[in-house]
């Protein structure tokens, strides 16, 4: 079944995209959501007019995404998680995180844009952000052990420590 979709959706295609789904699909949630209509001979007809009537607003949105892509060009994440003394993160690091961390930053990004595998362990990681559907940019993101492990002190060390202070007189 062919639709026209009305809004971006992530995996599936951009607004305005005519998209190949299956019937169970598209009559069950595009088509009642209004996410989507069907691909009629006219619907079709429609949207070649419209889309030549908006080329230069879709023109300006894409340049637009173009300028906050550039925002984020040069921008690394580090991403502070609790983690077990086996390396693996209580929970995990996933697109809510990654926008919260841009938030921090001053760039406001919906979270809904980002896509990225969750982040079960500690180490490097890339988020995709798509602005628009032919810009979208990667961020490296850093996941990093909030609660650091301690590290010991060698014990010839504190063996040593404790013999020199058994040999210094007490004052008194």
């Amino acid at each position: 079944m062919e639709i026209i979709l009305k809004e971006d959706i992530i995996g599936l295609g951009y607004k305005n995209d005519i998209v190949n789904v299956k019937n169970g699909y598209g009559r069950n949630y595009l088509i009642p959501q209004g996410k989507g209509v069907i691909a009629s001979p006219s619907a079709k007809k429609q949207l070649a007019e419209d889309l030549k009537q908006q080329a230069h607003k879709i023109a300006a949105l894409k340049a637009e995404a173009e300028k906050r892509a550039e925002a984020l060009k040069d921008v690394a994440l580090t991403i502070s998680a609790k983690v077990s003394a086996t390396g693996v993160t209580y929970g995990s690091v996933g697109a809510a995180n990654v926008a919260e961390e841009l938030k921090k930053l001053g760039i406001e990004v919906d979270r809904k844009i980002i896509t990225m595998h969750d982040a079960k362990k500690v180490g490097d990681y890339e988020a995709t952000v798509h602005f628009h559907k032919e810009v979208e940019i990667k961020v490296p993101v850093k996941v990093v052990a909030e609660n650091a492990p301690v590290v010991a002190a060698p014990v010839e060390t504190v063996v040593e420590e404790v013999a020199k202070i058994e040999e210094t007189p007490a004052e008194e």
